[in-house]
């Protein structure tokens, strides 16, 4: 933290989503936040304008030559920021004994390794990247807790549980284990809410005909190619609940999958006495953000309050997992456990990447998830980085030789 009591932040993915919504937060506290250091793929452009603005002390792009390119940039209009890159530029901005909070935004498997190193460096990490925890599960807590982090979930579903969690839970300290608190608290269940997609109401066959165009446009959030994709096949709701189970300590059997069309309750915890609490919103990722880089604090966070009169009705409903059996193969992955997590996650990727390129069809993702459980060997142990990249890279060989096999 600087002299003037701002927090120090390095923002992993800032050209995404997530980075824009949080820079966005950023920007109306000028006062307890200064951004130390921002990365990116490959998108120079983006990150450059970003430099202008926010005259970091680091800038980080993927590989070599992007780095160069940002560089040179910079030094024409005389910005004074450093441009690092790779894996060893990432983890230098997220070790940086100067920052306090580290918000990974990275998708995908790519954001696993720096998000664990912030974890061991005992930041305090807003965690937008489900993948960490759906591939290194145990390793990551166990790394955040013997560490002394503060994990701060910022997916609105998790977000929307932590903040209603009784008071004695809301100490998000990984040191602290919370079956036992959960139990005297009297928590019951996580019902963990989904707005279901843009095809949400479509029958198999028209599912079989889904285009790329149609399956990244979602009703109601504004999300890159490969999350959209994710939640038209509710795949991205199953990876929260893999993320939920580490999270929250929560035996699988009690958290569920609600179908949730406006997108305004984000989540609900149901305790012993009967009771339901619930967080409501505007789906604007704004809010978890704030409310997770100023916890215990609420700042001011530029989302609209909820009108309630607009909303005029809440729906709920089952999901149904013979139309979207991603959800089903991600309950299924969780009960097998070692490695199975990794493998299909390693196989959406790859599936999702093959949908965009229209390689295969939107059905094709389940289905090749499903041929890579099936083909490849699960491992118990998965105690190290090593172990799971080697389980993440077989697996991904699998899903590849299995698209080509559908040409």
């Amino acid at each position: 933290m600087t002299q003037s009591g701002e927090l120090r932040i390095t923002l992993l993915g800032a050209t995404g989503s997530i980075g824009s919504s949080t820079l966005d937060v950023i920007s109306r506290h000028p006062d307890r936040y200064q951004v130390h250091a921002l990365t990116a793929n490959t998108n120079v452009d983006v990150l450059f304008a970003l430099c202008e603005k926010w005259s970091p002390r680091y800038a980080v792009m993927n590989d070599e030559t992007s780095a160069s390119d940002l560089a040179q940039r910079l030094k024409r209009k005389n910005i004074q920021t450093t441009v690092l890159s790779g894996e060893s530029g990432l983890l230098q901005v997220v070790e940086d004994e100067a920052v306090d909070c580290v918000v990974a935004a990275i998708v995908g498997a790519a954001g696993l390794l720096p998000t664990l190193a912030a974890a061991k460096a005992g930041k305090r990490v807003l965690l937008a990247n489900k993948e960490t925890l759906v591939m290194t599960g145990k390793l990551f807590i166990d790394t955040a807790r013997e560490n002394n982090a503060v994990l701060m979930p910022v997916d609105s579903e998790h977000n929307a549980i932590f903040q209603c969690l009784p008071d004695c839970l809301t100490e998000y300290h990984s040191s602290v284990k919370m079956t036992n608190r959960q139990v005297k608290s009297g928590i019951e269940r996580i019902l963990l809410t989904a707005s279901g997609g843009p095809f949400r109401d479509f029958s198999a066959d028209q599912l079989h005909d889904v285009t790329p165009e149609q399956a990244v446009n979602h009703p109601n959030w504004d999300m890159g190619k490969k999350i959209s994709v994710d939640s038209a096949t509710l795949m991205n709701k199953g990876l929260e609940l893999i993320e939920a189970y580490w999270l929250f300590d929560m035996d699988i059997a009690n958290i569920d999958v609600v179908i949730h069309p406006q997108s305004v309750m984000h989540s609900m915890v149901t305790y012993s006495d009967g009771s339901v609490l619930a967080q409501l919103g505007n789906p604007d990722m704004r809010t978890p953000i704030a409310h997770a880089l100023a916890w215990p604090e609420r700042i001011e966070s530029g989302v609209e309050p909820l009108n309630i009169f607009d909303v005029a009705k809440l729906e709920f409903e089952q999901p149904d997992l013979d139309r979207f059996p991603c959800l089903r193969l991600c309950y299924e992955a969780i009960k097998r456990g070692g490695s199975a997590t990794i493998v299909l996650n390693a196989a959406n990727e790859v599936a999702v990447a093959a949908f965009l390129d229209d390689k295969i069809g939107f059905t094709d993702i389940a289905n090749l998830i499903e041929q890579t459980l099936n083909l490849a060997i699960i491992t118990e142990d998965v105690s190290s980085v090593e172990l799971i990249l080697e389980a993440d890279a077989l697996a991904r060989m699998i899903t590849k030789k299995c698209i080509a096999e559908i040409h």
